[in-house]
């Protein structure tokens, strides 16, 4: 018993730390978070703010910011769908095609597909940027001299186009990890499911569907979920790239291809409104909790295995 103790004293001590840090870098900013959407908070009111109940919830749900929030969150679901199906789908065509016995040179083309995971994501954003480029950006320049276009195409002020782009983009950053994801569980599926499958005459698809999918399924659900939730509020894609823009008539606080992150992020530290700021991020949170827990539950992810 007094050994017991011990050794619930010494690991006590050594988690001390650890749970000291997060006590001040995520419970506490958590807190101050919460109680910050139940005032007035903004650069007016600093210091001298007042409690408003959930005044800065309605307004943001029904009210004025509403005309703000709804497209705004509908748009960011599209986008975080988009980039973790298409990450996910781009990534398992590569895997299975590096899978292949038969190409001997798949290493050398796995180092080359892994570039964008080990490149810095702020330098590889910006590079697409300047890519991207509506009057000097290189892939226009290059379109131009093969006379493929003779107008430059506006892929950053264009709001279809600067949608697509940044999609596209932030499907470039992720597929590596999908790519990585699936070939470890694709190395880990037996060859004899595929042998029986052939004896008994099943095609390619059906062998895709019956053995492929399901094997992967166990793996790579959660990290498609965790990757969903990332995508969500991925604030590099969404704005360094177009900052938001083009803008949007009526909108002053968030462009075409501004998400949740990136308009909480003007909210916040450009116009000043940090009380509807820190309401957003509550929201974001629920929104994210909820989506992800339906999800793992679906998916059976919570139930124990005997």
């Amino acid at each position: 018993m007094v050994k017991k103790k011990k050794d619930g004293v010494k690991a006590a001590v050594y988690l001390f730390p650890a749970l000291i840090s997060i006590f001040i870098f995520v419970v506490l900013p958590m807190i101050y978070t919460i109680y910050m959407s139940f005032t007035n908070y903004d650069q007016f009111t600093q210091g001298s703010a007042d409690l408003v109940g959930f005044s800065n919830y309605i307004d943001v749900l029904t009210g004025d910011f509403s005309k703000v929030f709804i497209p705004v969150f509908l748009w960011t679901l599209v986008f975080a769908i988009a980039i973790t199906a298409g990450s996910f789908i781009v990534g398992l065509l590569l895997a299975m095609v590096l899978n292949n016995p038969n190409i001997k040179e798949a290493g050398i083309y796995k180092a080359i597909l892994i570039l964008p995971w080990a490149l810095p994501v702020t330098v590889a954003i910006l590079s697409w940027q300047g890519l991207l480029n509506g009057n000097s950006g290189t892939i226009n320049v290059l379109l131009q001299q093969l006379h493929i276009i003779e107008e430059p195409i506006k892929f950053l002020t264009d709001p279809l186009l600067a949608r697509i782009s940044v999609i596209l983009v932030s499907i470039w950053l992720g597929f590596p990890y999908m790519m990585n994801v699936c070939l470890g569980s694709l190395a880990a599926i037996p060859d004899t499911y595929y042998e029986a499958a052939e004896i008994d005459g099943a095609s390619k698809f059906t062998q895709f569907m019956k053995i492929t999918l399901p094997s992967l399924a166990q793996t790579a659900y959660p990290l498609l979920i965790t990757s969903f939730a990332f995508n969500f509020n991925n604030f590099s894609s969404a704005y360094l790239i177009t900052e938001g823009n083009p803008p949007k008539a009526g909108s002053p606080y968030a462009g075409y291809t501004d998400i949740l992150a990136s308009t909480n992020y003007k909210l916040s530290t450009v116009n000043g409104k940090y009380a509807i700021g820190a309401t957003l991020s509550i929201l974001v949170f629920i929104v994210l909790a909820t989506i992800s827990y339906v999800q793992m539950k679906a998916s059976g992810q919570f139930e124990e295995v005997n």
